[in-house]
């Protein structure tokens, strides 16, 4: 069964219509199409028991038919109205309409109620985000495959960052330095904006890369990932630059200590509030329970997070083909910030990860 025909039974198993598929990332799972059209409206349409059609700006519409998809597509000018165009695409079909599935993390209030002008009988109750959840959450082989091509580059770019620092260097250079290396290679997507952060400001765990310089005697982060074929990798690594004091080494130690512990104790049947447990007991031991301030991990693939999150409250029982991160952190205001991260996926009888850099704390000359 293909991934459209799962959503089509959905739509039937639950008294559901037409789904109105409008997620960039949802709609490349179904179709293999991507682009993110920004201001304009890219759409795919699943009727339960008609053929899908796609709907674009008509600049995409040669693309999509170059992706590889066989059924209608539909363009639309930017001076035409979108909606107009889709629901008579729709009522052309004569198919019913009562009710419609929308993805509702996905969809702005202002789209739906101009979709609702152009569907003034319907019903826009069901969300199709779960399904699609559901679907992503367990990895192909071939899937699984481009992970691990992902996770090789996002090794390369490792080792070109570390191998760039210098005292004196700003952050901003040193990720210039790993983002060429990448580049002269020909990968030229990042799974997201690569961070380079030193010193107090690694302590700043959503903190962008800046022109701080590199310090002597201070520990940096790293957090970078690549994309390959679509797919992802993300990975953290912390180094030292000279002979950082002994609070900062402790830290990363002891951070180390939780990322190899969980990552051992990731396997099926483990919940993942139990593996978050399992990495915060460790810090929390140590005295720095108060300064790992975020979850132990999220669930990527296509998208750098994506479902599900490991962390409390989160009773979702791991399976093989689940990939996800597993990034402790200790982040001490005005002092430094540590994370280790890799990326994993759950086999039969526990976790292999995409990204195998050492973990062991790597000290670059001052």
């Amino acid at each position: 069964m293909s991934k459209i025909e799962k959503v089509q039974r959905w739509l039937a198993d639950n008294g559901q219509d037409i789904a109105l598929i409008s997620n960039p990332k949802t709609i490349q799972y179904l179709t293999t199409f991507y682009s993110d059209p920004h201001e304009r409206v890219l759409m795919l349409i699943v009727f339960k028991n008609k053929e899908p059609f796609m709907f674009a700006p008509a600049l995409e519409t040669e693309a999509i038919k170059d992706s590889g998809w066989t059924s209608p597509v539909y363009g639309y000018l930017d001076h035409e109205n979108p909606w107009k165009i889709i629901a008579d695409q729709v009522h052309a079909r004569n198919t019913a309409e009562d009710q419609i599935a929308i993805e509702k993390d996905a969809l702005t209030i202002d789209r739906l109620e101009l979709i609702q002008k152009c569907f003034p009988t319907s019903h826009f109750s069901a969300d199709l985000t779960p399904l699609i959840n559901n679907m992503r959450v367990i990895k192909t082989s071939d899937e699984i495959e481009k992970l691990k091509i992902a996770g090789k580059w996002d090794d390369f770019a490792l080792k070109s960052g570390i191998e760039a620092v210098k005292v004196g260097r700003t952050e901003n250079q040193v990720a210039a330095e790993l983002q060429y290396a990448l580049m002269k290679n020909g990968i030229m997507e990042l799974s997201f904006p690569s961070l380079v952060q030193s010193a107090a400001h690694a302590a700043e765990p959503h903190g962008a890369t800046s022109n701080k310089k590199i310090e002597n005697n201070k520990l940096v982060l790293f957090d970078l990932g690549t994309v390959w074929d679509g797919y992802i990798s993300d990975a953290s690594r912390t180094i030292a630059v000279g002979k950082p004091d002994q609070k900062s080494l402790d830290i990363y130690h002891v951070c180390l200590e939780a990322q190899l512990t969980a990552q051992a104790a990731a396997k099926p049947g483990i919940t993942a509030e139990e593996l978050d447990k399992v990495a915060r007991d460790v810090i929390t031991k140590a005295g720095y329970g108060d300064y790992f301030i975020h979850r132990l991990g999220h669930g990527m693939g296509m998208s750098e997070h994506e479902f599900p999150s490991i962390m409390e409250g989160n009773k979702m029982q791991l399976q093989p083909g689940m990939c996800f991160s597993i990034e402790p952190g200790i982040y001490i205001p005005n002092v430094a910030g540590v994370r280790i991260e890799d990326c994993v996926y759950i086999t039969e009888n526990g976790c292999e990860p995409f990204t195998h850099m050492t973990k062991e704390l790597q000290y670059v000359e001052g």
